[in-house]
């Protein structure tokens, strides 16, 4: 057995860092001592609001409202091929091209490419998965990245000529591809009180409009103030210390709805909440446990890492309810660049990636946790001191006896009932891990978004410190971050309970007194809008109406506001469902030159490793009219603030190394920042658990004692939980398609076990109507396609954000009150309707009796 390292090096002296030097693998990275804001409370979340509200007519809704919130129902041409078994290869290849070239022309299509997630280039703007810290590909980008940047790339305007031909009504009938496709937004609009369309409005006008509204407001608290995962640091730290000086700490961030529960778990346990792997260690790792994530859909460049791993050695199990190619096998698209292994690739049946796949029923991976921990108790009976290590255990950690004892009182016939697997198959996974040190387990919104999230995430903690895996290389914890800087924005102070640390520092930079009383989240920020508690919403990036759950709750809550600002750069649904007034105001992207006073400016993002690297845009704006979102904010905050604020708006637009100044002074972690982020692939940020110092109330690793809820469910209901298809990022929906899962040309649809379908009389595309019920609550949604599929028996699938009107606002997850968007209680009823494979009209058919 492979000893606890006792003489681990402690973090260097910032001082004395070499930044020149990146980690290869099994080296840890110098990290300097300080550590960097945590902004999770480790005492947890106050109690979930526990009150009723109305229950939205989902149906009734697109009647009663001209402006839909939801998409379309028209069908637009289903078919069914086979899932795929291999992800990437090929296919990958050549629909990069298609869309980059189709989206971007092919110019600024390719030029935008090579440029992407290279050292001297910019960072993607869809997933946070770290790049690699030696060398890089020519093509350093998976099949989504190429996507994504090529919809930032758009050549296509969305002006205010597009704006005067087309109605929020007609826009609202657009699906929300072609929403996305109708291209860049180029200059400012409003939306007057009673209008039917956006017209144009000048830049000063626009800041005033929002500083008159706000400086109307009776409380800062009426006012929401919601952030997008995908907005860099600099901007993101303006945008916190504009709304902490006008009042108010009513910060909701897409974190709340993603990764809330990984925090919530992290933070009391390991006293970080973050994951405490590198790249480096998932490919030194010797087993690597993949639970409640899609890597091939939704990280893509996580497959390469994977076979990294694969072809050292290491065993990868994988924990989900459904059976994806990504995990599947793997043909790395790189490979086509050599040809020495292009032949070779293209031939073969891709590298193997899971060694063993358990097909959870949804929300058991509790159970599954807790079933592999007890067969590893029983392997350390039988192989004293082999298994468990108990030298770790002793020196780091707190609470081990009273772990045991509730791990040896949990029955088998409970983790049986809950997970849906056999003690012999978890016993397949506790054989692979009980020999190894070197573990890391990597999960996503499969476990974050269930009632249980949290309490999973610290099953997932408890078995790392059971094997001491955790604080040395090839091992530890790995949150799957789903946005390109949705890790960083909480970093920068984006979040509605601050801490006085991080407050008092602000306060000392700054020198004013900011909001010490806690904010809204995203859920309570919905129910507060609803309420007619706030008045203003603005949106710094994101889908906000689409993001979050019970649409056309959301709906009215936004209807209800008097000003909705949406600062963006695509159009979305969410920008047409809005209040009396509304603003879009577009600003660039990742991919954009962004030309100062002081010349080109570059920003930061922070992916899920903790590695914080430069964005430096390449291609030239459609328009002047576009600011970065650091003009747009500075030019509202000047506008809304006035003599109240003593901070040097105009310095910070002019110059962004004066905001990476100041973010040194206040943010832990970050000293030198304008020295680090300009060395090749950035630097890491400090990281405690990666160095065994956990920083806990009480200093120690925490082992939880955790009960496993079980959930009764009527005989003829099920557990719908949401996924995103391969030709989408979070709500942005590139194509119709999810080849992977053999559904071409369709998103109206869900995945139903055969025999459910049998058992309710639904044949292979027929209509059904699905009704999710919630403490005697019933949302309905009607015409979805049922498609039969390898799902357990009990649970259906559904494309996020079709399905999100099914998910109530007051379902959410213990402690994190993050919505539950992976267990949703549903019938599923047939429609006497069946939709021929391809037509967009269905006919009708003879129900069974």
């Amino acid at each position: 057995m492979e000893k606890s390292p006792n003489s681990e090096s402690k973090p260097s002296n910032p001082a004395e860092q070499d930044i020149n030097n990146a980690p290869k693998s099994g080296e840890r990275p110098n990290q300097g001592t300080e550590m960097t804001n945590d902004h999770y409370d480790p005492s947890g979340k106050p109690d979930a609001d526990k009150r009723v509200f109305p229950t939205p007519d989902n149906v009734g809704a697109k009647r009663r409202n001209p402006v839909l919130a939801q998409p379309p129902e028209a069908f637009t041409g289903l078919k069914l091929g086979k899932p795929a078994t291999v992800a990437a290869g090929v296919t990958a290849v050549l629909k990069s091209m298609e869309f980059s070239w189709g989206e971007a022309g092919v110019g600024r299509g390719t030029h935008a490419l090579l440029k992407l997630n290279q050292k001297d280039g910019f960072d993607c703007s869809s997933c946070a998965w770290p790049d690699p810290d030696d060398h890089r590909s020519v093509a350093e980008f998976c099949e989504n990245g190429a996507k994504a940047t090529a919809s930032d790339a758009d050549h296509r305007r969305v002006d205010p000529e597009f704006f005067a031909n087309h109605s929020l009504v007609e826009l609202s009938h657009m699906t929300d591809r072609d929403l996305n496709n109708a291209g860049r937004l180029t200059h400012p609009v409003v939306r007057r009180p009673g209008a039917t369309h956006y017209t144009k409005i000048s830049w000063p006008d626009a800041f005033q409009l929002v500083a008159d509204e706000l400086n109307a407001l009776k409380s800062p608290n009426e006012a929401i103030f919601y952030t997008s995962g995908k907005v860099p640091n600099e901007p993101a730290y303006l945008y916190q210390l504009f709304v902490r000086q006008f009042g108010t700490n009513n910060l909701p961030d897409c974190s709340n709805m993603c990764h809330e529960s990984s925090g919530s778990g992290l933070s009391p346990t390991l006293g970080l909440g973050k994951g405490s792997v590198t790249l480096n260690d998932v490919h030194e790792a010797e087993v690597i446990l993949i639970i409640g994530q899609n890597p091939g859909t939704n990280h893509p460049r996580m497959l390469t890492a994977l076979q990294i791993a694969k072809r050292n050695g290491a065993k990868i199990i994988a924990v989900n309810p459904l059976h994806e190619a990504g995990l599947s096998h793997f043909k790395n698209p790189q490979d086509f660049m050599n040809p020495i292994k292009a032949v070779g690739t293209l031939l073969s049946a891709g590298t193997p990636i899971a060694d063993l796949h358990l097909q959870v029923k949804v929300n058991g991976d509790m159970a599954v946790l807790q079933g592999i921990m007890k067969h590893l108790l029983r392997a350390e009976e039988l192989n004293p001191g082999e298994v468990i290590d108990h030298e770790f255990i002793k020196q780091y950690t707190a609470h081990y006896d009273e772990f045991l004892e509730n791990l040896r009182n949990t029955s088998w016939e409970d983790i049986e009932e809950i997970s849906g697997l056999s003690q012999g198959q978890l016993l397949e996974a506790a054989n692979l891990i009980a020999p190894k040190q070197k573990i890391i387990t990597c999960w996503a919104m499969g476990i974050t978004q269930q009632k249980n999230g949290v309490m999973s995430v610290q099953e997932i903690v408890n078995l790392h410190l059971m094997k001491g895996a955790v604080g040395k290389p090839g091992a530890g914890t790995c949150p799957v971050r789903g946005h390109s800087n949705v890790q960083g924005d909480r970093t920068m102070g984006i979040w509605e309970r601050p801490h006085k640390e991080f407050l008092d520092a602000l306060k000392e930079e700054y020198g004013f007194e900011p909001p010490r009383e806690h904010g809204y989240d995203v859920v309570e920020s919905i129910k507060a809008m609803y309420e007619g508690k706030t008045k203003v919403f603005m949106s710094l990036g994101g889908n906000f109406l689409s993001a979050a759950p019970d649409t056309e709750f959301v709906a009215e809550a936004l209807r209800k506001q008097r000003l909705t600002v949406f600062v963006s750069t695509k159009l979305n649904r969410g920008h047409l469902v809005t209040g009396e007034t509304s603003l879009i105001l577009p600003c660039l992207t990742h991919v954009d030159i962004d030309m100062q006073r002081s010349g080109h400016q570059f920003t930061s993002c922070e992916n899920s490793m903790g590695v914080v690297s430069q964005n430096k845009g390449v291609l030239q704006p459609l328009s002047r009219e576009m600011l970065s979102e650091v003009a747009i904010l500075s030019g509202i905050a000047i506008a809304t603030l006035g003599d109240r604020s003593t901070v040097d708006w105009v310095g910070y637009t002019e110059n962004y190394d004066t905001i990476r100044d100041a973010i040194a002074r206040v943010i832990p972690g970050f000293d030198k920042f304008n020295e680090k982020i300009r060395k090749p692939g950035g630097f890491y940020l400090p990281n405690g658990p990666r160095e065994r110092n956990f920083t806990t109330e009480n200093g120690k690793a925490n082992f939880t004692v955790t009960d496993m809820p079980k959930h009764t469910l009527e005989p003829d209901q099920l557990v719908l939980m949401s996924i995103r298809s391969h030709d989408q990022f979070n709500t942005t929906i590139y194509d119709y398609n999810d080849r992977y899962r053999g559904v071409y040309g369709e998103r109206r649809v869900i995945f139903m076990n055969p025999q459910d379908m049998d058992d309710r009389h639904i044949r292979e595309r027929q209509l059904v109507t699905i009704t999710s019920h919630f403490e005697g609550q019933k949302r309905m949604l009607e015409r979805f396609i049922a498609i039969p599929y390898n799902i357990p028996k009990g649970n259906t699938a559904a494309y996020y954000p079709e399905m999100n009107p099914l998910v109530p606002i007051a379902s959410v997850a213990y402690i994190s009150n993050q919505p539950t968007s992976k267990f949703v209680v549903v019938t599923v009823e047939p429609i006497p309707e069946l939709l021929p494979e391809g037509s967009t009209s269905t006919i009708r058919m003879t129900v069974a009796a």
